[in-house]
C-alpha cells in the first residue's frame, strides 16, 4: 500500500501519531513555520505596499534542509494530510506548506487535532477538508499589518528616542502600563479611620450612624463617635442567608495563564509551554499520550463526551450530591469558540496516577487543569452568612460571619480558592445585649490604584478585546525584553525608555497605539477569518491614514536629547551624555560628530587570586562576547593566561602552566600536559 504522509508542527507530536497511526503512515514536522516575510522591498516590508499588499516569502533561516525532505516526502507520497495546529497560525502553516512543498489540490487533506489520543486522531481523519481560504486571509492581513506598523514606528522610535521597537498591540499594551504608573504618580491619598468594637469572641465595626453609611475622614470625626457612645451595644437585627457558591468555568487561555500566573507562579512564557508538552503527548510507559485538548482557545464550551464522563466519574467517586451541571457562560462578541475549554483528555488519568511520568511543574499544572475543569462540573457549595447589627445610641456596627455547609465543588477545589469560615458564637443569635469598654479607632489612607501584574494585564488585554489567546504571553515576553518595563514585586514598572517610547508614539500616533483602534482592527481580523470582511480593503484602509502619518513624524518629530551625566567633557568642555550603542549604553561628548570622545568606563573586577605565572597582574573573572565566564590574567596582552577552569593558585611541575579544579579534581589548564594522562591513568 502506498504510503500516507502526515505532517504537523512538533517533532515530539510526529511520534506521538505515528504510533497511534500504524505503518502505512509516516509522520514528520514542519517544525513551526517554514517561511516568512522577506527583509526586502520597500522599507525592508517585504509585502509589495504598492501593488495590492502582495507578500514577498522566503523559507527561513535554517529551513532549507527541512524543506528538500519534505520536498522528498511529498513526492514519495500517494496522500498528503496537513495536520499543523488547529487555529489560524497552524492554518497558514498548512498553506505555506502546500505552497513551497508544490502539494496539488487533488491529493492532499486538511486533518485537526484537538486533542492527541488514539481516539480522536483516528476520529479526526473521518473528517477532513481543505485549507480554509478565510483563516489564512486572516492570518496573512494580521502578519502584514504587523510588520507595516513593526517595521516602520520601530525604525521611527529608534531614530527618535533609541527605543527598540514598537508594534501593533505591544504599544498598546505598555500605554497601559504608562497610563497606571501616571495614575499611581498623580494619586493623592485620602486619610480615613475605622472605629472597631471589640468583645470577647468576636468584633463589630461601625458602619452607619442613623441607618446612613458613616465616613470618619478625621480624628476629631473619631473622638466625636467615642464620646457619643457608651458601654451598652443592643442587638437590633439578626440576618441568615443561605447562599450558592459557583463553581469556575474551566480554563482558556487566558485564564490559565492569569490563574497559573497567580496561583502557582509561572509566567505566561512558562505556563503556555508547559502546556504545550502536556497537549502534544506524554510517554507513559505503555502508551504516548496527549494529556489535555488544545490549549490555545477563548471558548469555556466542553464537549458531550467529557460533560457526560466526567459527571458519572463524579457519582462514582463522591455520590449523587456532587454531580453538577454545566454553567451558562456570559456572551462575548471577541469569542471564536473554535475550540473546547482547556480540559483532560481523559477524566479517568487522574493527576495523581499521572505524577510518576511528568515533571514536577508539568504536575502541578496538569493537576490545576484537570481539577478545574472537573469541578466546574460539580455541584454549588452552600454557604450560610450571618450578618448582626448591634446599636449603641444610633451608631450601628456590624459584624458579618460564614460557614460552609456544603463543600461542593470545594471538595476538589479548595486548594485554589480562599474560602475559610468565620463562625460567630451561638450568643450572638439569642442575647440582646452586649458589653465593652474596649474600642479601637485606626487611622489609614487610601492606596492608588495598583501596578499590574502579568496576571491583570493578560485580563485587562482580554477584556479590552486586544490581542487573540495566542498572542498574550508573547505580548507580555516582548515588553520585557525590550526594557520597556522592570519587574518589582511581581508588578510591571515602566523604564524611563518605556515611557518615553510610549509618550512618541501618542504625540504622533494615538489614532493607531490606542485601545479602540486595536480591538477594532482584531474585530476586522474576525470578520475576515470568517468571509465577512476583505483582506485587500482592510489593508488598504489601514495604510492610506497610517503611512503619510509615518513620513509627517519622520519630517517633524523631535529626536529626544541625550540625557546629560552631569559632567563635562575633558576635551571640549562640552557636557557628556549617555548615549546607546550596538553592546549597551556608554558615555560620551554632546558635541559629536565635532569631538569624539568616548569615557572609559572602569569595570569593578572580580579578582580570584594573583597570577602566579607572571607574578605582575591578577587573575581575574572575565566573559566572553556571549556571556561564558573564564578566567584570565588582567595583565593581558603581556600575560595572556586565560583558562574555563577556576585556578587553584599553583604551576603545573611538569609544563609550568596553570593548575585548575575541574570536577574537584586537579588537572593541568594545558591539555596537552603529560600531567592529564598520568591523572588519568591514576599515576
Amino acid at each position: 500500500m502506498a504510503e500516507k504522509l502526515v505532517i504537523v508542527e512538533s517533532p515530539s507530536k510526529s511520534k506521538t501519531i505515528e504510533k497511534y497511526l500504524g505503518k502505512d503512515y509516516k509522520v514528520v514536522a514542519s517544525v513551526g513555520h517554514i517561511r516568512d516575510l522577506a527583509t526586502t522591498g520597500k522599507y525592508g516590508l517585504g509585502v509589495d505596499v504598492d501593488n495590492h499588499f502582495e507578500p514577498n516569502y522566503i523559507l527561513i533561516s535554517g529551513k532549507k534542509k527541512l524543506v528538500s525532505e519534505l520536498k522528498k516526502n511529498v513526492k514519495e507520497a500517494d496522500k498528503v494530510y496537513l495536520a499543523t495546529d488547529p487555529d489560524r497560525e497552524g492554518e497558514a502553516i498548512s498553506w505555506h506548506l502546500k505552497e513551497t512543498l508544490g502539494i496539488k489540490d487533488n491529493n492532499y487533506e486538511r486533518v485537526l487535532f484537538h486533542e492527541i489520543t488514539k481516539d480522536k486522531v483516528l476520529e479526526a481523519f473521518l473528517s477532513t477538508r481543505k485549507i480554509d481560504e478565510d483563516l489564512v486571509h486572516s492570518q496573512e492581513t494580521r502578519r502584514i499589518l504587523d510588520r507595516i506598523i513593526g517595521f516602520r514606528l520601530s525604525k521611527l522610535m529608534q531614530s527618535k528616542t533609541g527605543g527598540k521597537s514598537a508594534g501593533r498591540v505591544q504599544s498598546v499594551a505598555l500605554k497601559l502600563i504608562v497610563d497606571r504608573e501616571r495614575e499611581i504618580e498623580a494619586f493623592i491619598p485620602e486619610e480615613y479611620w475605622t472605629i472597631t468594637a471589640l468583645f470577647d469572641d468576636f468584633s463589630a465595626e461601625l458602619f452607619q450612624y442613623k441607618n446612613k453609611k458613616i465616613e470618619l475622614k478625621t480624628k476629631d470625626d473619631v473622638d466625636s463617635v467615642l464620646k457619643s457612645i457608651d458601654s451598652t451595644y443592643t442587638v437590633i437585627n439578626v440576618e441568615e442567608k443561605e447562599k450558592n457558591k459557583k463553581g469556575k468555568a474551566p480554563f482558556i487561555t487566558s485564564t490559565l495563564q492569569q490563574e497559573a500566573s497567580t496561583k502557582l507562579g509561572f509566567t505566561a512564557k512558562k505556563t503556555m509551554s508547559l502546556a504545550q508538552k502536556l497537549y502534544e503527548g506524554i510517554d507513559l510507559g505503555t502508551e504516548t499520550v496527549g494529556l489535555i485538548t488544545y490549549m490555545r482557545t477563548d471558548s469555556v464550551r466542553l464537549s458531550d463526551e467529557f460533560v457526560s464522563s466526567a459527571q458519572a466519574y463524579l457519582f462514582k467517586e463522591y455520590g449523587k450530591e456532587y454531580v453538577g451541571y454545566v454553567k451558562k457562560s456570559k456572551k462575548n462578541e471577541n469569542i471564536q469558540d473554535a475550540h473546547e475549554a482547556i480540559r483532560p483528555t481523559s477524566i479517568n488519568r487522574t493527576p495523581n496516577e499521572m505524577k510518576q511520568y511528568l515533571t514536577p511543574d508539568e504536575y502541578k499544572l496538569y493537576r490545576f487543569i484537570y481539577t478545574r475543569a472537573l469541578s466546574s462540573l460539580m455541584s454549588d457549595a452552600k454557604v450560610r452568612a450571618t450578618s448582626v447589627i448591634l446599636d449603641n445610641h444610633e451608631y450601628q456596627f456590624k459584624v458579618n460571619g460564614q460557614v460552609l455547609i456544603f463543600d461542593g465543588y470545594l471538595k476538589l477545589y479548595a486548594d485554589y480558592e480562599d474560602s475559610e469560615d468565620k463562625i460567630l458564637p451561638e450568643k450572638l443569635m439569642s442575647e440582646k445585649t452586649f458589653m465593652t469598654d474596649d474600642v479601637e479607632s485606626k487611622q489609614h489612607f487610601t492606596s492608588p490604584p495598583a501596578r499590574y501584574s502579568e496576571a491583570k494585564l493578560i485580563k485587562e488585554l482580554e477584556d479590552l478585546g486586544i490581542g487573540r489567546p495566542s498572542t498574550y504571553a508573547t505580548i507580555v515576553d516582548t515588553i520585557k525584553a525590550r526594557g520597556y518595563v522592570e519587574v518589582i514585586d511581581k508588578k510591571f514598572k515602566p523604564t524611563e525608555i518605556g515611557i518615553i517610547t510610549t509618550d512618541k508614539l501618542q504625540e504622533g500616533f494615538s489614532d493607531f497605539i490606542n485601545v479602540k483602534y486595536t480591538a477594532q482592527m482584531e474585530h476586522d481580523l474576525d470578520e475576515i477569518a470568517e468571509g465577512k470582511e476583505k483582506s485587500l480593503e482592510v489593508l488598504e484602509t489601514f495604510y492610506e491614514k497610517f503611512e503619510p502619518t509615518v513620513k509627517k513624524a519622520f519630517g517633524e518629530m523631535e529626536k529626544v536629547p541625550p540625557k546629560e551625566t552631569g559632567e563635562t567633557c575633558p576635551e571640549c568642555g562640552s557636557p557628556l551624555v549617555i548615549r546607546k550603542g550596538r553592546y549597551g549604553e556608554f558615555t560620551a561628548c554632546s558635541n559629536y560628530p565635532e569631538c569624539k570622545y568616548i569615557k572609559k568606563e572602569l569595570k569593578e573586577e572580580k579578582i580570584i587570586m594573583d597570577c602566579p605565572i607572571c607574578k605582575k597582574g591578577q587573575i581575574i573573572e572575565k566573559k566572553t562576547k556571549r556571556g561564558k565566564i573564564f578566567y584570565g590574567c588582567n595583565n593581558y596582552p603581556k600575560c595572556k593566561v586565560a583558562t574555563w577552569d577556576i585556578p587553584t593558585g599553583d604551576i603545573c611541575k611538569e609544563c609550568g602552566s596553570l593548575l585548575v579544579e575541574k570536577n574537584s579534581q586537579v588537572k593541568c589548564s594545558n591539555s596537552e600536559c603529560k600531567t592529564n594522562e598520568k591523572n588519568a591513568k591514576g599515576e
